[in-house]
């Protein structure tokens, strides 16, 4: 009997000491939240090998623009659009042109958020070419490579082993945390990803070995999969919030290099790091936040290394407003 009447007890103050801790997650889905943001999304990615001219690695650069999204949300609907608002933010005639497309979807649903992410990018320069190519000069030091192009999809679901800690919070638009969350998590990730040159090789031909036949590739790319574990982190105090993940692990990886003459693939494991942060101010009617994110991805054949930085940057603004509610009114009776 005492037992049973202990564990009453225990019950009934574990259940009053919950309802004392503060509410994780503020939800804003029954306001209409509008916001805009403005970021860049590069996407450069280095070879490296044991060049002549002591060369050891290449930076192939793109002319990124600034992009201009602007939001709605309301409940369980959410839009955005989003659009270049420069022509580039380098140079043209140091970096040539550059045109990109991206696709993007993300879901939230309890402690499992999956998101897709498509890009596409035409146009790069080899920086500072003028090293070892004698056509080229310090006024015009870069080799420009308009039919290189780039291209990445990347399918990813995430497991976090925490109630509170919700894809929507973390973004600071749509939801915001009260107090300190932190998990460990699991990302499955399924990724595509690599560079092709549509009018030659991606290695200039000064640079190409003869012995090795990787260095005369017209495209370089990767299918990989795996199960990274990583950790995430959020809280906020007075109105100022910070919140992110950090992951890192292995892939299985299939890796290709196409040659005029045909494809050669091997199998073999990579690294996979991701890191996504998000900062800055929230209160009930209006938010102002940095976000980040990156995701870096790698091929090697041997002593060729290719890498690739897939990073976005944004600065996010927005306002909350809570819908319009109905007064009743108490009309005066005639006599």
């Amino acid at each position: 009997m005492k037992s049973l009447i202990s564990f009453f007890l225990l019950a009934f103050f574990g259940q009053a000491r919950a309802q004392d801790q503060p509410i994780a997650i503020h939800d804003f889905k029954n306001q209409h939240v509008l916001y805009a943001d403005l970021g860049i999304s590069p996407a450069p990615f280095n070879l490296s090998y044991p060049f002549p001219y002591e060369v050891s690695k290449l930076k192939y650069k793109n002319n990124f623009k600034p992009i201009l999204g602007l939001a709605y949300a309301y409940k369980w609907f959410s839009m955005r659009v989003a659009f270049p608002v420069l022509p580039g933010v380098r140079s043209t005639e140091t970096f040539g042109k550059s045109r990109q497309f991206c696709l993007g979807f993300d879901y939230n649903f309890k402690r499992l958020y999956t998101d897709l992410d498509f890009r596409i990018i035409q146009g790069y320069a080899i920086k500072n070419a003028y090293t070892f190519d004698s056509s080229l000069t310090e006024n015009t030091p870069n080799n420009i490579l308009p039919e290189l192009g780039s291209l990445n999809l990347a399918l990813n679901l995430w497991y976090f082993n925490h109630d509170d800690f919700k894809m929507n919070a973390l973004q600071g638009r749509r939801a915001h945390f009260e107090k300190q969350v932190h998990t460990w998590y699991l990302k499955g990730t399924l990724n595509y990803f690599g560079a092709t040159n549509e009018s030659g090789e991606i290695i200039p031909s000064l640079l190409q070995d003869e012995s090795q036949s990787k260095t005369s590739a017209q495209a370089y790319s990767a299918l990989d999969f795996g199960i990274i574990p990583g950790y995430a982190y959020a809280n906020r105090i007075n109105n100022w919030q910070i919140s992110g993940w950090a992951g890192l692990g292995p892939v299985v990886q299939s890796k290709f290099y196409t040659l005029e003459t045909g494809v050669q693939g091997f199998l073999g494991l990579a690294p996979r790091y991701d890191i996504r942060l998000v900062g800055g101010y929230s209160n009930n009617q209006r938010f102002f936040l940095l976000a980040a994110n990156f995701d870096n991805k790698s091929i090697t054949f041997n002593e060729l290394a290719y890498k690739q930085y897939f990073y976005t940057i944004r600065l996010v603004a927005g306002i909350r407003i809570p819908p319009k509610t109905s007064n009743p009114t108490s009309g005066r009776q005639r006599n």
